[in-house]
C-alpha cells in the first residue's frame, strides 16, 4: 500500500481505489438494497403477517395424452413426456419441462417449489385426471426467499455470485482507502475495530 512520503504512488492508488470502489458500489447496489431491506423482514418474520394464497384446479386430460400416461417409463423418476408438458404450460401455465416426475403405477406426482410459495400436480394415470395446488405466500416472501436463493433457478445463482463478488470489491477497496486517509481521520480504526469485534462479542456471549 502506499505510503504518505510519495505524493505521486499515494495519487496513483488514489485514483484506482475510487475507481474500483465506485464502479463496484454501483454494480452491488441494488444488490446491497435488496439484502439489505430483506435482512430486515427475515429477521422480523413473526412480525410480519402472511396469508397463503392456495388455488387449486382439476382438469381432465385429453385422451391423446391419456394414451401418453399408459405407456410404462424407464424409471420411476423422469420428466413428463413434451406434449404433456407442452400441454399443462399452454393451459395452466405451469412449465414442467425437464422437470423430473415420480412415476408409480397409479399416479404421477410433480412437485414445483418457488420462491414466495409452492405447487404441485398429480396425475391419474387410470382417469387421466390431472389436479394442480398453487400456494402463493406474497411479494415478502417471495423477496426473502430470493435473499436465500431458495428455489431460484441457476441464473439467480450466478447473479448472487456475481453480487458477491461485486460486494467483495467494495468492502476491500473502502477498506484500503480507509487506511490511506487514516492519517486525517484519528476516528478510523477505532470505528473499523468496532465493527470487527461487536460482531464477535456478540456471538460469544449470546449465540449458544
Amino acid at each position: 500500500m502506499p505510503k504518505q512520503a510519495n505524493p505521486q504512488r499515494r495519487a496513483f492508488w488514489l485514483k484506482h481505489l475510487h475507481r474500483w470502489h465506485w464502479i463496484s458500489s454501483a454494480a452491488c447496489l441494488m444488490g446491497m438494497l435488496l439484502f439489505a431491506i430483506t435482512g430486515l423482514t427475515l429477521n422480523n418474520a413473526s412480525l410480519i403477517e402472511a396469508k397463503p394464497e392456495v388455488k387449486t384446479e382439476t382438469r381432465e386430460l385429453p385422451e391423446p395424452l391419456q394414451r401418453l400416461l399408459s405407456q410404462n417409463p424407464s424409471t420411476d423418476k423422469q420428466p413428463l413426456p413434451g406434449a404433456l408438458a407442452d400441454w399443462l404450460a399452454a393451459e395452466l401455465a405451469v412449465q414442467a419441462a425437464d422437470k423430473p416426475a415420480e412415476w408409480s403405477e397409479e399416479e404421477i406426482y410433480l412437485s414445483l417449489p418457488r420462491p414466495g410459495g409452492d405447487a404441485w400436480l398429480s396425475i391419474d394415470r387410470a382417469s387421466g385426471e390431472l389436479t394442480y395446488e398453487l400456494t402463493q405466500r406474497g411479494w415478502v416472501a417471495y423477496l426473502n426467499d430470493l435473499h436465500k436463493g431458495r428455489h431460484t433457478g441457476t441464473a439467480w445463482s450466478w447473479f448472487l455470485d456475481l453480487f458477491a463478488v461485486s460486494a467483495l470489491l467494495f468492502s476491500l477497496t473502502g477498506l484500503f482507502l480507509l487506511q490511506i486517509h487514516a492519517g486525517q481521520r484519528p476516528a478510523t480504526w477505532p470505528m473499523v475495530g468496532l465493527g470487527l469485534v461487536l460482531p464477535v462479542v456478540l456471538a460469544l456471549l449470546f449465540i449458544h
